[in-house]
C-alpha cells in the first residue's frame, strides 16, 4: 500500500521501507533524531528527496492536499484554529468512539482552552481520521497520556488500521511497538 523510496531531506540519510494495509510502523529514536522530520516529509509538508508511492500513486503526481486527505499527519502538538472543539470536525465524532477514547461528548462543546492536554492529543486522532485516510502518521500520539488513556489509544488505533490501512507511529515508549504489534525502526542509525 504505501511504499517509501529512499526518502531523505538535507543532513539526513534515505529512508526505505514498504508497508502493507494492516501494518503499523513504529519509529524510536532520539530527540532531534528527525523522526519528525520523516512524517512531515512523508506527509508531503516539508521538502525532501525520494519518493512516496501509495497504492500505485507517487507523491509527485498527487497535488499537496490529495496525498494528505489520504496520507494524514497527527503532530505531537495538533493545532487548533477555532475556539470551541467541535469546530474542528468535518463531522461530529461518533459518541461511540469518543467513549472509546475515554471522552465525553460535552468537550465538542467546550472552549480548546478548557480541554487538558491529553483530551486534545485524543481528540486530534478523531479529527485525523476525517475523511477516512489510508495510512496514519502519528507523532508521539501518546506522549502525555496516562497509562489507562494510552491503552484505550493502542486499542482503539490497532482497530483503525484493521486490514485496511496502516500506520507509522513515533514514539519515545519502547514497548509501544510491542503492545501495538507493530514493526520497529531507529532511526538514529539513519542519520547523519
Amino acid at each position: 500500500m504505501l511504499e517509501v523510496r529512499d526518502l531523505r531531506w538535507p543532513g539526513g540519510s534515505g529512508f526505505t521501507f514498504r508497508l502493507d494495509p494492516g501494518e503499523i510502523l513504529c519509529i524510536s529514536g532520539p530527540s532531534g533524531s528527525g523522526k519528525s522530520r520523516l512524517l512531515r516529509a512523508l506527509a508531503d509538508l516539508d521538502a525532501a528527496e525520494g519518493d512516496a508511492v501509495l497504492s500505485g500513486r507517487r507523491r509527485g503526481d498527487m497535488p499537496g492536499p490529495d496525498w494528505r486527505a489520504r496520507v494524514r499527519y497527527c503532530a505531537a502538538e495538533p493545532a487548533w484554529w477555532a475556539p470551541r472543539v467541535g469546530d474542528h470536525f468535518e463531522e461530529p465524532p461518533d459518541r461511540d468512539e469518543l467513549d472509546i477514547l475515554g471522552l465525553d461528548v460535552s468537550l465538542l462543546e467546550h472552549s480548546v482552552t478548557e480541554t487538558s492536554t491529553g483530551e486534545r492529543q485524543r481528540l486530534a486522532l478523531l479529527r485525523a481520521l476525517q475523511p477516512m485516510p489510508d495510512v496514519l502518521l502519528l507523532d508521539e500520539p501518546t506522549s502525555a497520556l496516562d497509562p489507562e488513556a494510552t491503552a484505550r489509544v493502542e486499542g482503539w488505533l490497532a482497530s483503525q488500521v484493521g486490514t485496511t490501512r496502516c500506520a507509522v507511529v513515533v514514539s519515545h515508549d519502547p514497548q509501544q511497538a510491542e503492545r501495538l504489534g507493530a514493526r520497529r525502526v531507529s532511526l538514529e542509525a539513519l542519520t547523519g
